[in-house]
C-alpha cells in the first residue's frame, strides 16, 4: 500500500515537474531567439523547431534584401510624374533623355510647345498601349524621327530641361494628347490622314489623339 502511495505521489511530482521545466526551458529558449519571441504569437509551433526557425531566418534574409534593392532604386528617383491614378518613378538619366527629346523636336518652338512635347511622352508613359517607362517610350521604333537606332545624341537647353520639368509637375497644355507632328515637314502618311480628336496646335506642332 505505501509502495502504490509513493508511486502515485512520485508521478505527480514528476508531473509538476516537467511542466515547470517545460515553461522554464520555453522561456529560456524564447529570451535566446529574438526570430522565434517575434514569431510566436502566430508560429507557436516554431518556437522549438530549429529547422523551421533557419527557415525564417532565411526568408527574413531575403526580405532585407529586397528591401535594401528597392529603398536603393528609389534612393535615384528626383522627381514623380502622377497621372491617371498611376505614378512614374523619374531619374536623373529619365530627365535628361526627355530634355533631349524635346529639344531635338521643339529647339525652335515656344516654351508651351516644348512643355507640350514633354507631355506626350508623359502621357504614353501611364497609358496602357504604350510601354512603362520613359526609355522604352522614347526608345520604340519610329516614335521620334531624331531618335536614330534607339540612341539620341543632341545636348539639351536650359529651356528643354525646365520645360520636361514643368510637365513632370502636371503642366499639360496638350489636354493628355499622345501623338504630335509637323504638318509642314511631317512626311508620315499615317500622321496626315488619320482621324484626329482633341486636335490642338501650338507652334508648328499639331498635338492629338486617334479616334
Amino acid at each position: 500500500m505505501k509502495k502504490c502511495y509513493l508511486v502515485f505521489v512520485s508521478l505527480l511530482f514528476l508531473c509538476f515537474i516537467n511542466e515547470t521545466t517545460v515553461k522554464a526551458y520555453t522561456k529560456d529558449y524564447l529570451s535566446k531567439n529574438t526570430l522565434a519571441l517575434v514569431n510566436v504569437n502566430s508560429n507557436k509551433d516554431m518556437i522549438n523547431d530549429g529547422v523551421k526557425l533557419n527557415k525564417i531566418d532565411k526568408n527574413k534574409n531575403i526580405c532585407e534584401n529586397n528591401e535594401i534593392n528597392l529603398y536603393k532604386e528609389k534612393d535615384d528617383v528626383v522627381e514623380v510624374f502622377s497621372a491617371s491614378n498611376q505614378s512614374i518613378y523619374l531619374t536623373k538619366d529619365d530627365i535628361r533623355l526627355m530634355s533631349q527629346i524635346v529639344y531635338a523636336e521643339s529647339g525652335a518652338e515656344p516654351y508651351e510647345g516644348k512643355v507640350a512635347v514633354a507631355s506626350v511622352i508623359l502621357n504614353r508613359t501611364v497609358h496602357p498601349k504604350f510601354p512603362k517607362s520613359i526609355k522604352e517610350v522614347i526608345g520604340q521604333k519610329n516614335a521620334f524621327s531624331c531618335v536614330k537606332n534607339g540612341k539620341i545624341t543632341v545636348e539639351p537647353d536650359e529651356s528643354s530641361y525646365n520645360a520636361v520639368l514643368d510637365a513632370i509637375k502636371g503642366k499639360d497644355p496638350t489636354n493628355n494628347a499622345l501623338f504630335f507632328y509637323n504638318p509642314k515637314t511631317a512626311t508620315s502618311s499615317w500622321m496626315k490622314n488619320i482621324n484626329k480628336s482633341n486636335v490642338k496646335v501650338i507652334g508648328n506642332h499639331v498635338f492629338f489623339d486617334v479616334k
